[in-house]
Formats: structure tokens, sequence, C-alpha cells
């Protein structure tokens, strides 16, 4: 055995690290092991944890389970979702959109955070939301992206906000036809731990919220969690 800091042969074995033979040089003093294991964790086990979480885990229990912090869980959900979009590509542009929003909390109990959402009437997945208060100022940014498709309808329920933006002629004020927006945001409630009702789980910032619903999207599209480097 050579030191690996002097290379010196005088070395002798100096008691157990985490399992494994450690040694001491005699010469410098540094002690060693003959082999280290590659830092971080593999991509199989990242993948695990980043599939429990959008499949409705809290980081708390992912970490209960799997025995990775739950801060190592946290940043590799806002590395995935800081190098995704706001919401997948679709090809088709709806001839006729559902409006609706959603309520959940961020920073606390008392801090209501609303998410508004738009759909394809014909096809599933969410096509833009925004995050915010439920006031116009928020909704005016979902429809900068709403109103370019250019929609025969915008349905929506009878929220005061929509008369603002939609008019009359091109806008159907019913729950009944809103079954595909209300299907998508129950959706979001069933697999985001931190959407459920009444839970624990709540998001300490609007920007983890909005990562989250990036890489929930994501997978409810393709099935599976992206990897990054």
């Amino acid at each position: 055995m050579i030191c690996i800091n002097c290379q010196s042969n005088k070395v002798c074995k100096n008691g157990h690290r985490r399992g494994k033979q450690n040694y001491l040089c005699r010469d410098c003093g540094k002690q060693f092991v003959e082999f280290y294991s590659p830092k971080g964790y593999p991509d199989s086990i990242k993948k695990q944890c980043l599939t429990m979480y959008v499949n409705g885990q809290g980081f708390r229990a992912i970490e209960r389970i799997t025995g990775v912090n739950h801060n190592t869980v946290i940043n590799w959900v806002k590395q995935v979702g800081f190098s995704l979009p706001d919401a997948p590509d679709y090809e088709e542009i709806p001839e006729v959109a559902q409006l609706d929003e959603l309520q959940t909390f961020g920073g606390s109990k008392k801090n209501k955070v609303w998410l508004w959402t738009a759909v394809n009437q014909r096809v599933p997945g969410i096509l833009a939301f925004v995050l915010g208060d439920r006031s116009a100022e928020t909704f005016k940014h979902l429809w900068k992206i709403v109103r370019g498709w250019e929609c025969f309808f915008y349905v929506t329920d009878g929220y005061c906000v929509y008369d603002k933006f939609i008019n009359d002629c091109d806008r159907i004020i019913s729950k009944t036809y809103m079954t595909r927006v209300e299907g998508e945001n129950t959706r979001l409630r069933h697999y985001l731990a931190r959407l459920h009702r009444r839970t624990l789980c709540y998001s300490k910032s609007e920007e983890m919220l909005k990562l989250s619903i990036r890489l929930l999207l994501y997978y409810l599209k393709y099935g599976a969690v992206p990897m990054v480097a």
C-alpha cells in the first residue's frame, strides 16, 4: 500500500471508515481508504425519487422510504423543473378551450394561491397555467397565451374576472361543459402531494409549486420523469 498523498510505503492499517479499511501514512500523517465510492446517487435512485414525488409522495415520505435526504430530492425537483417549459407542447390548437382556477396554499395555510389552467376540450393535458391570486391581474397573463389560440369558444364558470377579457359571444358559462378542465385539476390534486386537500404538505414558495407542476405535467404526458445531468 502506498500513500495517496506522499507516495510513501510506510503505511499501516488504522481502523475502519464507513465499513472500509482505513490506512494511516506514518510519514505525512494522511488517512485514506484504498477505494473511494463515486460521489452522488445513481440516476436510478434519482428517477425512483422523482417518480415517487409525482405519484403523490411528499419529500419527507420519500426520505423515509428511500433513505435519500429530503433536501436532496428537493434539489432534484428544482434541477429538473428549471429545465422544463411551463407545459409540454401539444400539436393541436384547441377549437374550444376550457378555463378554470384551483386553490392551494403558498408559504403558509393562511396564504391562498390560485392556479389558473387552460385545456383543450378534445385532448387530455393542461396547455397553459399561471400562479397568483384570484384577480384579473393574474388571469391576464394566462389570457395572453389563450387568446393567441383564437378559439371558437371559451368555456368557463361564472367567475366575474372572465367577463373582463372574453366577449359574451365567444364564451359559454357552464359547469356541465367544464368536465375536461375540472378533471385535469383533479388529476393535479391526485398526483401532487402539495395539492392534496387537508394535507400537511404545501409549497413554501410559489416557485417550488411552479417547478413541481412543470415536472408533473411532463410526467402525465410522457409517462416518465426527465433526467438532466
